[in-house]
């Protein structure tokens, strides 16, 4: 059970509308999972061709799929006519992002009128264990009634 309630009972279905126009994603091979008022999950499969020297996911792109998620995790929350756009985050690299793959998790920390704070994690899965290699803080900007911004 969510501890928010959404501004929109369409929530889900505008939230996944809006991802599946983000190409940002589909070129990452991104998908939209779980989307819950406050709460949304995306997930990648591992690819060399978004590895660094090392082979590990390079850091800006777990940080791509996790500033998604705590986006649409706002954007869950808002209403109809709201965009939302990331104005800040803070991102700590935990650990390598080794595995088959990766699942980023947006959970709203606190909503509001104009900003909404969010937090998240992405882990890397591996034989079906999950281990955390990304954490994010973010602050995110409501801008309501803006028909230049298609959500």
């Amino acid at each position: 059970m969510s501890k928010f309630e959404p501004r929109d009972p369409d929530f889900e279905a505008r939230v996944r509308n809006s991802f599946s126009r983000q190409t940002a994603m589909h070129t990452l091979g991104a998908v939209l999972g779980r989307v819950n008022p406050g709460e949304v999950e995306i997930e990648m499969p591992y690819r060399t061709d978004l590895s660094q020297q090392h082979g590990f996911i390079h850091g800006g792109i777990t940080t791509a799929i996790l500033d998604s998620a705590c986006g649409y995790a706002a954007f869950s929350l808002s209403a109809p006519d709201t965009a939302v756009l990331t104005v800040e985050y803070k991102v700590n690299f935990i650990a390598p992002a080794k595995g088959e793959r990766f699942v980023a998790r947006g959970e709203v920390v606190r909503p509001g009128a104009s900003v909404t704070v969010c937090k998240g994690d992405v882990v890397a899965i591996e034989d079906g264990e999950e281990k955390l290699v990304t954490t994010m803080l973010t602050t995110l900007m409501l801008l309501p009634n803006r028909p230049d911004l298609a959500s």
